[in-house]
Protein backbone atom coordinates (compact mmCIF):
# COMPACT_ATOMS: atom_id res chain seq x y z
CA UNK A 1 0.00 0.00 0.00
CA UNK A 2 1.44 3.29 -0.79
CA UNK A 3 0.99 6.36 1.71
CA UNK A 4 0.84 9.49 0.66
CA UNK A 5 2.14 12.44 3.57
CA UNK A 6 0.60 15.75 2.99
CA UNK A 7 2.21 18.78 4.59
CA UNK A 8 -0.39 20.80 6.93
CA UNK A 9 0.64 23.42 9.20
CA UNK A 10 2.74 21.88 12.16
CA UNK A 11 5.31 23.25 14.99
CA UNK A 12 8.02 20.95 15.59
CA UNK A 13 5.85 18.14 14.82
CA UNK A 14 4.86 17.00 11.30
CA UNK A 15 0.96 16.05 11.11
CA UNK A 16 0.18 13.61 9.07
CA UNK A 17 -2.81 13.04 6.39
CA UNK A 18 -2.57 9.17 5.07
CA UNK A 19 -3.86 8.69 1.73
CA UNK A 20 -4.25 4.91 0.08
CA UNK A 21 -3.12 5.15 -3.36
CA UNK A 22 -3.99 1.41 -4.71
CA UNK A 23 -7.46 1.39 -2.81
CA UNK A 24 -10.36 3.29 -1.84
CA UNK A 25 -9.36 5.90 1.06
CA UNK A 26 -8.15 4.05 3.68
CA UNK A 27 -7.62 7.10 6.42
CA UNK A 28 -8.01 10.84 6.20
CA UNK A 29 -8.00 13.27 8.89
CA UNK A 30 -11.16 14.04 10.52
CA UNK A 31 -10.66 17.22 10.42
CA UNK A 32 -10.23 19.59 7.40
CA UNK A 33 -6.42 20.78 6.58
CA UNK A 34 -7.83 24.11 7.95
CA UNK A 35 -9.33 22.82 11.35
CA UNK A 36 -5.76 20.84 11.10
CA UNK A 37 -3.28 23.90 10.73
CA UNK A 38 -5.51 25.87 12.92
CA UNK A 39 -5.08 23.30 15.62
CA UNK A 40 -1.34 23.01 14.83
CA UNK A 41 -1.13 27.12 15.01
CA UNK A 42 -2.50 27.15 18.83
CA UNK A 43 -0.07 24.28 19.63
CA UNK A 44 2.84 26.30 18.55
CA UNK A 45 1.39 29.44 20.46
CA UNK A 46 1.45 27.28 23.21
CA UNK A 47 5.15 26.42 22.77
CA UNK A 48 6.03 30.11 22.15
CA UNK A 49 4.17 31.25 25.00
CA UNK A 50 5.95 29.26 27.46
CA UNK A 51 9.48 29.53 25.59
CA UNK A 52 11.93 32.07 27.93
CA UNK A 53 12.14 34.49 25.64
CA UNK A 54 8.67 34.97 25.20
CA UNK A 55 7.93 35.22 29.24
CA UNK A 56 10.78 37.45 29.86
CA UNK A 57 9.42 40.12 27.25
CA UNK A 58 6.38 39.92 28.76
CA UNK A 59 7.69 40.40 32.31
CA UNK A 60 10.17 42.97 31.75
CA UNK A 61 7.74 44.79 30.07
CA UNK A 62 4.86 44.78 32.76
CA UNK A 63 7.57 45.21 35.29
CA UNK A 64 8.01 48.43 33.53
CA UNK A 65 4.70 49.95 33.44
CA UNK A 66 2.68 47.95 35.87
CA UNK A 67 3.08 51.24 38.44
CA UNK A 68 0.97 53.32 36.15
CA UNK A 69 -2.06 51.24 36.34
CA UNK A 70 -5.20 52.02 38.51
CA UNK A 71 -8.12 50.04 38.97
CA UNK A 72 -11.15 52.73 38.18
CA UNK A 73 -13.23 52.67 35.60
CA UNK A 74 -11.60 55.80 33.91
CA UNK A 75 -8.61 55.15 31.76
CA UNK A 76 -5.36 57.32 31.70
CA UNK A 77 -4.66 58.81 28.15
CA UNK A 78 -1.30 57.16 29.02
CA UNK A 79 -2.49 53.61 29.00
CA UNK A 80 -2.48 54.11 25.29
CA UNK A 81 0.66 54.33 24.30
CA UNK A 82 1.35 51.36 26.65
CA UNK A 83 -1.17 49.23 24.88
CA UNK A 84 0.52 50.18 21.48
CA UNK A 85 3.90 49.58 22.80
CA UNK A 86 2.65 45.89 24.08
CA UNK A 87 0.68 44.76 20.92
CA UNK A 88 3.49 46.65 18.90
CA UNK A 89 6.33 44.33 21.31
CA UNK A 90 4.66 41.31 22.10
CA UNK A 91 2.28 40.25 19.02
CA UNK A 92 5.30 41.33 16.62
CA UNK A 93 7.48 38.82 18.63
CA UNK A 94 4.71 36.08 18.30
CA UNK A 95 4.28 36.83 14.14
CA UNK A 96 7.75 36.37 13.94
CA UNK A 97 8.52 33.17 16.24
CA UNK A 98 5.24 31.88 14.08
CA UNK A 99 6.57 32.91 10.45
CA UNK A 100 10.13 31.19 11.56
CA UNK A 101 8.38 28.06 12.70
CA UNK A 102 5.76 27.38 10.27
CA UNK A 103 6.48 27.22 6.55
CA UNK A 104 3.55 29.63 4.32
CA UNK A 105 1.61 30.87 7.93
CA UNK A 106 0.00 34.38 7.45
CA UNK A 107 -1.09 35.94 10.31
CA UNK A 108 -4.40 37.49 8.45
CA UNK A 109 -5.59 33.86 7.57
CA UNK A 110 -4.58 32.51 11.13
CA UNK A 111 -7.10 35.94 12.46
CA UNK A 112 -9.73 34.50 10.37
CA UNK A 113 -9.63 30.90 11.24
CA UNK A 114 -9.43 32.07 14.86
CA UNK A 115 -12.18 34.25 14.60
CA UNK A 116 -14.40 30.54 13.48
CA UNK A 117 -12.67 28.97 16.32
CA UNK A 118 -12.56 30.78 18.97
CA UNK A 119 -14.77 28.79 21.35
CA UNK A 120 -12.21 26.06 20.68
CA UNK A 121 -9.38 27.67 22.13
CA UNK A 122 -7.95 27.20 25.35
CA UNK A 123 -8.77 29.99 27.92
CA UNK A 124 -5.02 30.72 28.65
CA UNK A 125 -4.46 30.91 25.08
CA UNK A 126 -7.17 33.19 24.29
CA UNK A 127 -7.02 35.55 26.56
CA UNK A 128 -3.59 36.05 26.10
CA UNK A 129 -4.31 36.40 22.12
CA UNK A 130 -7.04 38.78 24.13
CA UNK A 131 -4.05 41.04 25.36
CA UNK A 132 -3.51 41.97 21.76
CA UNK A 133 -6.69 43.33 20.63
CA UNK A 134 -9.34 44.11 23.89
CA UNK A 135 -7.79 47.21 26.08
CA UNK A 136 -9.63 46.21 29.16
CA UNK A 137 -7.64 42.33 29.12
CA UNK A 138 -4.89 44.19 28.77
CA UNK A 139 -5.52 46.71 31.87
CA UNK A 140 -6.46 43.84 33.48
CA UNK A 141 -3.61 41.80 33.02
CA UNK A 142 -1.41 45.04 34.14
CA UNK A 143 -4.10 44.95 37.04
CA UNK A 144 -3.41 41.25 37.87
CA UNK A 145 0.40 41.70 37.87
CA UNK A 146 0.52 45.08 39.80
CA UNK A 147 -1.90 42.84 42.81
CA UNK A 148 0.82 40.13 42.46
CA UNK A 149 3.66 42.18 42.82
CA UNK A 150 1.91 44.15 45.74
CA UNK A 151 1.09 40.91 47.74
CA UNK A 152 -2.89 41.14 46.82
CA UNK A 153 -3.05 38.11 44.92
CA UNK A 154 -5.70 35.93 45.22
CA UNK A 155 -6.13 34.37 48.88
CA UNK A 156 -7.37 30.91 49.21
CA UNK A 157 -7.31 30.68 52.74
CA UNK A 158 -10.40 33.11 53.31
CA UNK A 159 -13.41 30.80 53.64
CA UNK A 160 -12.12 27.97 54.29
CA UNK A 161 -12.81 26.24 57.35
CA UNK A 162 -11.52 23.71 58.86
CA UNK A 163 -13.59 21.05 61.07
CA UNK A 164 -12.93 18.13 63.23
CA UNK A 165 -14.49 14.43 62.17
CA UNK A 166 -14.35 13.36 65.74
CA UNK A 167 -16.45 15.01 67.79
CA UNK A 168 -15.25 17.35 70.97
CA UNK A 169 -14.99 15.23 74.20
CA UNK A 170 -15.18 11.58 72.63
CA UNK A 171 -12.61 9.92 74.26
CA UNK A 172 -11.06 9.39 70.76
CA UNK A 173 -7.51 6.92 71.30
CA UNK A 174 -5.81 4.60 69.01
CA UNK A 175 -3.85 2.97 71.16
CA UNK A 176 -2.86 -0.67 70.29
CA UNK A 177 -4.56 -1.92 73.51
CA UNK A 178 -7.88 -0.52 72.66
CA UNK A 179 -8.09 -1.58 68.89
CA UNK A 180 -8.09 -4.98 69.86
Amino acid sequence: MDVQELKVWSCGDNMVEMVDMDEENFATSSSSAADSAFDAVIGCIEDIIMEEEFQQLQRSFMEKHYMEFEDSEENKLSYTPIFNEYVDLLEKHLERQLTDKIAGFNMNNFIELLMQHKEEVPGDIFDMLLTFTDFMAFKEMFLDYQAEKEGRGLDLGEGLLVTSLIPAGSKHNTSSTELK
